[in-house]
């Protein structure tokens, strides 16, 4: 169990990790990577601000901020380890990568919440659901939209607050990873 929670710590990914890091998983010197790339960038949560008519060099910034997270998506990819798996929510890796093994939500692993969650695996089952539990309303808008109560609740938080709760792995599954993976 220490080892397989050693491995999913080195294999939290962030753009501004040394390339040393980067180097020695290219290796293959890991027998089990669990990747989760920075999602800003890549989820379709954010494509609206994607519009350049709309939001000019902002928006080109953004470009240029999802070309170098699917650059490092990619290079996880290529990892030579033995088995790999790549967590992010669903977003733009479906079309520039290819579609994921598994779709997974929180709720199926023990945690009532939604969040879609897109697995690409390498030498890994899919994930077999632990403890699936009912997830709570979903907040509705005037609009006709809605979404899961944590995510609209995360609106109140300070904007770094509020990106970090919803990048966050949930319990139940980085738990399922751990015993069904490691």
């Amino acid at each position: 169990m220490a080892h397989t929670r050693r491995l999913l710590a080195v294999a939290e990914w962030k753009l501004h990790f040394s390339d040393r890091r980067r180097t020695h998983t290219q290796e293959g010197a890991w027998d089990l990577l669990i990747a989760h790339p920075p999602c800003t960038s890549l989820t379709v949560t954010g494509n609206a601000w994607f519009d350049i008519n709309k939001y000019g060099n902002k928006a080109r910034e953004r470009y240029k901020e999802r070309y170098k997270a699917i650059v490092l998506f990619t290079k996880m990819a290529s990892s030579t380890a033995k088995r790999w798996a790549i967590e992010n929510p669903i977003g733009i890796m479906s079309t520039a990568y290819g579609k994921p093994q598994q779709i997974i939500q929180p709720y199926m692993f023990g945690d009532a919440a939604e969040k879609k969650t897109a697995l690409w695996l390498y030498n890994l089952p899919p994930l077999v659901p632990t403890d699936e539990v009912k997830p709570p309303e979903r907040v509705r808008f005037d609009s006709g939209k809605s979404m899961p109560s944590w995510y609209a609740d995360a609106w109140r938080l300070p904007k770094a607050e509020r990106a970090k709760l919803r990048s966050k792995t949930f319990p139940g599954i980085a738990a399922a990873m751990a015993e069904q993976w490691g």
